[in-house]
């Protein structure tokens, strides 16, 4: 799959500078830099507890970092200590609609069924007339093939269905940039290809993704540049052949190994 590539010399539409996030004594990430530019599908790797979903959650500000400065359209905040430019409860609102995440649960709503799961944040949030909102949550659930299932239950759904579901939610409220948590982590095997078709087809349409991953395969195919997180800092950066396929460093290719589970293809450095 062809994914469209970002445009040379263009601002970039995402600009992080040396984010920092600790919890007490405790510092998870360590002053991490990235530009994210329109039409980048950056997959982000590396062991549990490096630092990846603490970053995405301090992207849309579920997490609010210790320091750093993050720039988003027309947002621009400094979490240093006293600093004047800090979010305001809309300005919250408003990063969060336009940076959409899915998690690795689903947490769709028990008691709504699938199209008042979708429409209920465009009503509420963007002040969608109801008519309209139906109108693309639809739209949407045909696109995914979900439609028959629109009046249905999150129960009655398989585990693939519900995170399809969450993540046609996510896209509801037009995000322009979309994070995602290892959201086939807790899915059967054979229910994981689903997932992955819809994020492919995601980024085949340009859209800009940030998604913490274990899918190899994925983060090679579709991707276009890969993240390798170690002890709260990016150890390495660079298009996915390079950092999955001719990693640089004995830790990456030792994370490779055990996640790959094909040691004799990760040996020397080439």
């Amino acid at each position: 799959m062809t994914c469209p590539q970002p445009t040379s010399g263009a601002k970039p539409l995402l600009q992080i500078k040396d984010l920092r996030k600790s919890y007490g004594s405790l510092e998870v990430l360590k002053g991490i830099s990235l530009n994210v530019h329109e039409g980048e599908v950056v997959s982000i790797i590396g062991a549990s507890g490096s630092g990846k979903s603490t970053f995405l959650r301090c992207l849309n500000l579920m997490e609010t970092p210790t320091s750093g400065f993050m720039d988003f359209e027309h947002f621009a905040f400094d979490y240093e200590q006293g600093a004047r430019r800090q979010p305001t409860p809309q300005q919250l609102c408003e990063l969060r609609a336009r940076i959409g995440m899915v998690f690795q649960s689903y947490n769709l709503w028990p008691h709504m069924t699938v199209l008042e799961n979708v429409i209920e944040a465009p009503i509420r949030v963007r002040r969608m007339p109801r008519r309209q909102a139906v109108a693309e949550a639809e739209a949407l659930l045909q696109r995914i093939g979900l439609y028959e299932k629109r009046h249905a239950y999150p129960s009655k759904l398989s585990g693939g269905q519900q995170q399809r579901v969450a993540i046609v939610r996510a896209l509801a409220m037009a995000p322009k940039v979309m994070l995602f948590d290892e959201v086939t982590s807790a899915l059967d095997p054979e229910l994981v290809g689903e997932v992955l078709a819809l994020m492919g087809s995601l980024a085949a349409d340009g859209m800009t993704m940030l998604l913490v991953t274990h899918e190899m395969a994925f983060a090679r195919d579709v991707g276009t540049r890969t993240l390798f997180f170690d002890g709260g800092v990016i150890a390495e950066d660079g298009p996915p052949a390079d950092v999955i396929g001719a990693p640089k460093s004995d830790r990456l290719r030792q994370f490779l190994r055990r996640v790959l589970h094909e040691p004799a293809q990760l040996g020397a450095t080439t």
